[in-house]
């Protein structure tokens, strides 16, 4: 079994959990999913649309930042607008925001592992 790890956090990642866990890093509460300028131009693009028409789409503006917008599953679970219901998986992957990718290595975890430990099944 590959494991990742991070230097500076206790826990290792089981990759490999991703594929029976049906998505919890990408559903539940309502929050923000950041994205920055160069993710969007490469969503954007994998998508195959201006950049004008995804933030029209897909982007909420929160202050000074940017987060792609949510869909509601049920009365208090959320979804990110490019969750798969029907795959458990990301539509986006290859070109996913640095927050997913960096999930679950958060500063927010490092002394909090018994959070992330039930957000994510992959924790070992």
């Amino acid at each position: 079994m590959d494991l990742i790890s991070q230097e500076g956090y206790n826990y290792k990642f089981a990759p490999s959990a991703c594929e029976a866990c049906g998505g919890h890093c990408c559903t539940g509460e309502s929050g923000y999913i950041w994205i920055k300028y160069a993710e969007i131009e490469k969503m954007a693009e994998f998508l195959e649309l201006s950049i004008e028409d995804f933030a029209t789409m897909y982007l909420r503006k929160v202050k000074h930042r940017y987060s792609l917008i949510e869909k509601q599953l049920a009365e208090e679970n959320f979804a990110c607008i490019f969750f798969d219901e029907s795959k458990n998986r990301c539509s986006v992957y290859p070109v996913r925001p640095l927050q997913c990718r960096t999930f679950p290595f958060w500063e927010q975890f490092k002394n909090n592992e018994g959070e992330v430990r039930k957000e994510c099944p992959g924790i070992v």
